[in-house]
C-alpha cells in the first residue's frame, strides 16, 4: 500500500518536471505487481526443486541461540507487559495503593511473595544484561566463540543474582 502511494507521489512528481506535454506511462514503465512476481518466484523454485531454508528446527541447539531467541522473548514480553500495566492504570477505577493492599490482604506468605517478584524480576533483569552484551558487541568486542559463550554464562549467572536481591526488596 505504501509502495503503491510513493509510486504515486513519484509520478506526480516526475510529471510536474516533464511537463504535461509526456505521458508519464512513457517515461516510467510499470513494472509487475508483488503478486506476480512472489508467483514467478515460488514456480521457479517449484521446478528446480531446491530445498527450502534451513530453519529452527534443524539446527543443533547452542548457547548463544538460545539466548537470542530469549532476548527478543524477554522484549516482548516486557512491552506487552508495561502496555498492559499502563492501561491498568488508566482504566481500573482506584488507585495503586488500593490494589496493592488487596494483594497484602490476600496473606499469600513470603516464599509465594518472593518466587513472585521473582518471576516478574527475572525477564527484565535477563533482557538488561543481554542489552549490555548486546553493547559490547555493537563495539566490536567479544564476537570469538569462547567469548561468546562466557559472556553468555555471565548474563545468565548476573541475571540470577539481580533477579534474587531485586525480589528480596
Amino acid at each position: 500500500m505504501a509502495a503503491l502511494a510513493l509510486r504515486c507521489v513519484g509520478r506526480r512528481c516526475l510529471l510536474a518536471r516533464l511537463g504535461p506535454s509526456l505521458s508519464v506511462r512513457h517515461v516510467v514503465p510499470m513494472g509487475t505487481t508483488a503478486k506476480e512476481e512472489m508467483a514467478r518466484f515460488w514456480e521457479k523454485n517449484t521446478k528446480s526443486n531446491r530445498p527450502l531454508s534451513p530453519h529452527i528446527t534443524i539446527y543443533k541447539w547452542s548457547l548463544p541461540m538460545a539466548m537470542s531467541i530469549t532476548h527478543r522473548g524477554t522484549g516482548v514480553a516486557l512491552s506487552l507487559g508495561v502496555s498492559l500495566f499502563s492501561l491498568a492504570a488508566l482504566l481500573l477505577p482506584e488507585q495503586f495503593p488500593h490494589y496493592l493492599a488487596m494483594v497484602k490482604s490476600l496473606s499469600l506468605g513470603p516464599t509465594l511473595i518472593y518466587s513472585a517478584k521473582f518471576a516478574l524480576a527475572f525477564p527484565f533483569s535477563y533482557h538488561t544484561w543481554n542489552g549490555v552484551r548486546h553493547l559490547a558487541w555493537d563495539m566490536g568486542k567479544g564476537f570469538k566463540i569462547p567469548q561468546v559463550n562466557q559472556s553468555g554464562v555471565l548474563v545468565l549467572i548476573l541475571t540470577l543474582l539481580s533477579s534474587a536481591g531485586l525480589a528480596a526488596m
